[in-house]
């Protein structure tokens, strides 16, 4: 028996526009104070948490704002000697943070912060022999380590070295019924995988072997009555 779908209420009184200044205010200060709960207990993910920031301040107009010296500086400095990097400083690396870290230093172009090669020396070490990727030493394997390994070394003009075709192979192995993509073979399709299978093909070129009017259609019935989407069927 399927669960009903959880949807939100939108009150008559919400705001109909988007209160852009409200938004690049608050990101502007996230972090100004060091010692917060909510800054600590977020450390795990910080290297995304930076390159998101950035992105939408991006976008607003208002990446001035934001302490570029500072983030170098950090990044710099989660470089581990496997040439991965990490969320956080003393954290261990992991294939995630270190797409989130050459997505920042390509947006501030300061690629050359970074040893470059030990970069693509660490990606080339986590890919398997049926052409997947794991995410850090410990070995779990996920398509959205696929995308991170494609996206990384193609921002590092690097994609060649790897085993693309192999790569190729086992994201198609991953396509399922209805058009979507899950995290491994056999695993249910995700919106999440979706967006990094479709850019892991998107990048290596092979996007024309999606279905893409089954996949749309999946897509499409994710959106509820309010609007808002959710990542898969009975959400």
């Amino acid at each position: 028996m399927g669960t009903p779908q959880k949807d939100v209420v939108i009150k008559s009184d919400a705001p109909n526009t988007l209160l852009l200044e409200k938004h690049a205010d608050y990101i502007a200060s996230y972090g100004s104070k060091k010692d917060d709960y909510e800054y600590c207990m977020s450390e795990y993910l910080r290297m995304s948490g930076i390159y998101w920031g950035l992105t939408v301040m991006d976008l607003m107009g208002q990446l001035h704002r934001m302490n570029r010296e500072e983030i170098l500086t950090f990044i710099k400095s989660c470089q581990h000697e496997c040439g991965g990097i990490s969320a956080s400083i003393g954290h261990d690396p992991h294939l995630l943070y270190t797409l989130s870290a050459v997505q920042i230093l390509t947006l501030y172009d300061s690629i050359n912060v970074i040893d470059v090669n030990k970069v693509v020396e660490y990606v080339q070490s986590l890919q398997k022999e049926d052409g997947s990727f794991a995410g850090d030493i410990w070995g779990e394997i996920d398509t959205r380590f696929s995308f991170c390994a494609v996206a990384t070394l193609a921002l590092l003009g690097k994609l060649d070295a790897i085993n693309v075709e192999k790569a190729i192979e086992f994201v198609l192995s991953c396509m399922n019924f209805d058009g979507g993509f899950g995290c491994r073979p056999g695993s249910e399709s995700h919106a999440g995988q979706i967006y990094c299978c479709t850019g892991f093909l998107a990048i290596t070129s092979q996007l024309h072997q999606v279905n893409s009017d089954l996949l749309g259609w999946w897509l499409c019935e994710r959106q509820l009555p309010s609007g808002g989407l959710n990542g898969r069927p009975e959400k």
